[in-house]
């Protein structure tokens, strides 16, 4: 943001009453050279306030010398008198320091023209009044100051339509001596228009592009002054040493926070497995992982049974479709046979009917129609070889009671019913 307040950017050190420069202390100065308290700082500021953000507000020079105090309360004077272009300035990028013009209708000097700056004899005349380290010998010249740009979008114009006072944004500068960059607003302080409920704040929008640049959709978070990242208190995002730890609760309780700055890719890289840190699954994963998989849905917000799931189970050959020849040396996948298949077994708890009534997706995960089949095919089906089974044992996949509602499933979808039944088998009969 342009300061309104022409002397805010200075990054040197206080003065003393000379003019002399006698430190490196960040805070503005009071009268006395002494700190400037919390309640004239910025609204927004806190206990161990340290300034604004130096990514939005670059590091700046202020070579000059000044006391807002003298000048606005001494002589009455109003921000806008001396900052008057700030009054029809609608781009941050505009400056509004004034121009040194505006000083000569009360100091007496002629800056018409800058190569031939004239003055009287009065001290308040002279170059050395308010440049700071100035020296005749060195060809009349001053040590030029240096105003960075800032990383941000504020449009000052419609800030004071709208009877916004400075001090609402800027703090106590009537009770300065030297204001430097450190009464350049807070983002706490921004947000008390800003995020007030919508029928209080007017055409104060609370996007974060409202006042942050963006390029292609997303917050622009890298400068040339550092990397743009949010504080603690918003939110409770900032990008600490422990943000791993704390992303989720941010994220989960609002993505679309994190999609001001984020893609969802940058998610998914971490997320899908590409780039996995140890952190989500411990080293002996492949040995735990059966009982947390059975356990835990969420498993498949990053894993899919038929493709991932499946994949790694064919080729370690814990699948019925996998490598043959691990058989032996894998064991089985699923408990013994006569408590797992058995038809005595297969209606118990621990049986395989159970197991798919319970969540047929996990079946389907490895096993195939032809898997059930083998078992499950009527006598006809199986003696026609459409399965290249054979004869099927035919044992009743059909819990009790089925026959009272399979009219509705076969109206629903006839499909499944015709992989073991034939169109024109009796069975099919009653059912329609």
């Amino acid at each position: 943001m342009a300061c309104v307040l022409a002397f805010f950017a200075a990054t040197f050190g206080p003065t003393d009453r000379a003019g002399a420069q006698t430190g490196s202390a960040r805070a503005p100065l009071s009268a006395g050279n002494s700190a400037v308290s919390l309640q004239d700082l910025p609204p927004g500021n806190q206990a161990g306030d340290v300034g604004p953000s130096s990514v939005i507000f670059p590091a700046q020079k202020l070579a000059l010398r000044f006391s807002h105090k003298r000048h606005v309360k001494g002589l009455g004077l109003s921000c806008t008198y001396c900052h008057d272009r700030a009054v029809k300035s609608r781009q941050s990028s505009d400056s509004l320091i004034p121009t040194p013009t505006r000083c000569d209708g009360c100091h007496g000097s002629d800056h018409q023209n800058l190569t031939r700056v004239g003055g009287g004899s009065d001290r308040i005349n002279q170059c050395a009044y308010c440049h700071l380290r100035y020296r005749p010998e060195d060809g009349n010249r001053v040590e030029q100051s240096d105003f960075s740009k800032p990383n941000l979008r504020f449009n000052h114009a419609i800030h004071l339509e709208r009877n916004i006072g400075c001090a609402q944004c800027h703090g106590a500068v009537e009770r300065m001596e030297l204001a430097t960059r450190d009464q350049l607003p807070r983002m706490r302080g921004c947000f008390g228009c800003h995020q007030m409920p919508v029928p209080s704040r007017g055409r104060a929008r609370g996007a974060c592009t409202t006042c942050h640049l963006s390029e292609r959709g997303l917050l622009r978070t890298q400068f040339d002054s550092g990397a743009l990242l949010p504080p603690r208190w918003l939110r409770n995002a900032e990008h600490g040493p422990d943000w791993i730890e704390r992303h989720k609760q941010v994220a989960g309780a609002d993505s679309q926070f994190c999609a001001n700055c984020h893609r969802e890719s940058e998610c998914t890289d971490c997320h899908d497995g590409r780039v996995r840190p140890r952190r989500i699954h411990p080293s002996d994963w492949l040995s735990l992982h059966p009982i947390t998989a059975r356990q835990d849905p969420s498993c498949q917000s990053c894993h899919r049974h038929q493709s991932f799931c499946l994949t790694c189970h064919e080729r370690s050959g814990v699948s019925m479709s996998g490598p043959y020849a691990a058989f032996a040396s894998r064991g089985r996948f699923h408990p013994p046979k006569a408590v797992w298949s058995d038809i005595s077994a297969a209606q118990q708890p621990s049986g395989h009917a159970r197991e798919a009534q319970r969540n047929i997706n996990t079946c389907v995960s490895c096993h195939s129609e032809r898997d059930c089949a083998m078992c499950h095919a009527t006598l006809a089906i199986g003696g026609r070889g459409n399965l290249g089974l054979g004869a099927g044992p035919g044992i009743n996949p059909h819990p009790a009671g089925f026959r009272a509602r399979c009219g509705a499933a076969l109206r629903q979808n006839a499909r499944p019913c015709l992989v073991c039944h034939e169109p024109k088998d009796p069975n099919l009969g009653v059912c329609r």
